[in-house]
C-alpha cells in the first residue's frame, strides 16, 4: 500500500453510517441512481458530462434529508448542485423528490466528502460550498471527527473559484467556536463578517424543518460566511 492510500485508510472519518432506507428510498436509488448518481472512484469527476452542460456549481457537504439542496436547486435552475452524502436514506429521498418535483440540476455522490474534495474536484471549479449543521461530535475525544478541520479548509480553498463562497451553519455553540477558530486561521479564507464574528441569518437561505424545530426549542443558530482571500 502506497503512502497516499495508507493515509486515506487511517484518516479519522467525520461520519458513521447509520439509518435504514424506506422501500420508496431504496426504489428511488435503484431507478434513478443511473441518471442522477455520480460514481466516485478516486479520480477527477467529469461534472460537465454528469450535468450535460457547463454552469456555475455549488456543493453541499452532508445534505441530510436534502431539504436545503432541493429548494435551492428549484430556485436556481441555472446553477448545478452537487450533493455529497454517505447516508442512503438521504440519497434516496433526494432522488425521489427530484422525480416528483421535476428537478434536473442536482447530481449526487455517495462518498466521503473529504476524499471527493481531495481527488474529485478540479482546482477553482466550484462557486459555492455549503456545510450546514454537520455532526458536532460534542465529546472532546471525538473532536477530531469534525468535518471542519484545517486540512479540509485548505481543500475547500483549492476548489473554490476566486469569487466563490463558503457558507456554514450550526446550532451547537462550541462547534461554532471551533469552526470560526479553524476557518479564521486559514490564510486562504476571509470571514465576511470580520474576524471572530458571525453573520446574520441569510435572507435567501431556505428555512428547513430542522431549523424551525430548533427555533421552537430556543436553540441559537450560528451562521458563517467566508470568501477566498483571492476574491476580486
Amino acid at each position: 500500500m502506497d503512502d497516499e492510500k495508507q493515509q486515506q485508510s487511517t484518516r479519522t472519518r467525520s461520519f458513521v453510517t447509520r439509518g435504514r432506507k424506506t422501500e420508496a428510498q431504496t426504489r428511488a436509488i435503484d431507478e434513478l441512481w443511473p441518471v442522477y448518481g455520480v460514481e466516485f472512484d478516486g479520480q477527477l469527476l467529469d461534472l460537465d458530462a454528469a450535468f450535460g452542460r457547463r454552469a456555475p456549481r455549488a456543493v453541499e457537504i452532508g445534505f441530510g434529508n436534502g431539504e436545503n439542496l432541493l429548494t435551492l436547486a428549484e430556485r436556481h435552475p441555472d446553477t448545478d448542485f452537487l450533493g455529497v452524502e454517505v447516508h442512503g436514506a438521504g440519497v434516496g429521498r433526494v432522488l425521489g423528490e427530484m422525480r416528483v418535483r421535476g428537478i434536473e440540476n442536482i447530481r449526487v455522490v455517495r462518498h466521503d466528502a473529504v476524499e471527493v474534495f481531495e481527488h474529485g474536484l478540479a482546482e477553482h471549479s466550484i462557486a459555492e460550498v455549503m456545510i450546514y449543521f454537520p455532526d458536532p461530535w460534542p465529546k472532546v475525544r471525538h473532536h477530531r471527527r469534525r468535518i471542519v478541520q484545517p486540512d479540509v479548509a485548505k481543500l475547500i480553498v483549492r476548489a473554490l473559484v476566486p469569487a466563490g463562497v463558503l457558507r456554514l451553519a450550526t446550532d451547537w455553540e462550541p462547534y461554532a467556536e471551533h469552526m470560526i477558530a479553524v476557518l479564521d486561521a486559514e490564510p486562504g479564507l476571509v470571514n465576511t463578517a470580520g474576524e471572530s464574528l458571525f453573520i446574520p441569518r441569510p435572507e435567501d437561505r431556505p428555512v428547513t424543518k430542522f431549523e424551525q424545530r430548533g427555533e421552537r426549542l430556543g436553540h441559537a443558530i450560528f451562521y458563517l460566511e467566508y470568501r477566498p482571500a483571492a476574491h476580486p
